[in-house]
């Protein structure tokens, strides 16, 4: 007997495949459709065109331009994105990928007007948007490529935090050699 792989397996009601995404809580992330969530994201950041060109922005960006709250708002709107694929039941390295996307978007975001050209170029949401439904679609949900982001993300984060460490590192043996330079 062999086995026809073209031919789709026919599950009787009630009985979901093995691979299947299980929702956390539940299934209270049902009221996020994925029509829902891609509108939000497009509104968020592709909703509006500048003619004859083809650079899209959304709300998202033009929200950055109000100074102090505006990112903050707008990063509050991205989470909804977030959450979605938190209560559907993604894996959390995809959800930890989602929250660094997000956190690179609002934390850049947050300076003024280059900030805000940041933000309307990396397109969190729609980011976020295509790693929820990739981790839906695909039988496995968390790829190498989630890892190697997280890892460089790491390592980019520890390289910002010893920085400050290093230049006083730098700064400590610049002083200590002029305090032994001949002629004191």
């Amino acid at each position: 007997m062999s086995l026809n792989l073209t031919e789709p397996e026919i599950l009787p009601p009630g009985v979901e495949p093995a691979d299947a995404v299980k929702p956390r809580f539940g299934g209270a992330g049902g009221t996020f459709s994925d029509e829902n969530l891609d509108l939000l994201s497009r509104v968020l950041d592709t909703w509006f065109q500048i003619p004859g060109t083809s650079i899209r922005f959304g709300v998202d960006g033009i929200i950055g331009f109000i100074p102090g709250v505006g990112d903050l708002l707008a990063g509050l709107a991205s989470t909804i994105i977030v959450l979605a694929a938190f209560f559907r039941g993604v894996p959390l390295i995809t959800i930890s990928r989602m929250v660094a996307n997000l956190a690179i978007e609002v934390g850049i975001g947050a300076v003024p007007v280059l900030g805000n050209l940041f933000d309307i170029a990396w397109r969190a949401n729609r980011r976020n948007f295509h790693l929820l439904e990739r981790s839906l679609e695909a039988p496995r949900r968390d790829t190498w490529k989630d890892w190697i982001f997280m890892v460089l993300l790491g390592l980019g984060i520890v390289a910002m935090m010893m920085l400050p460490f290093l230049l006083l590192l730098w700064l400590g043996g610049s002083l200590l050699r002029g305090l032994h330079a001949p002629g004191w």
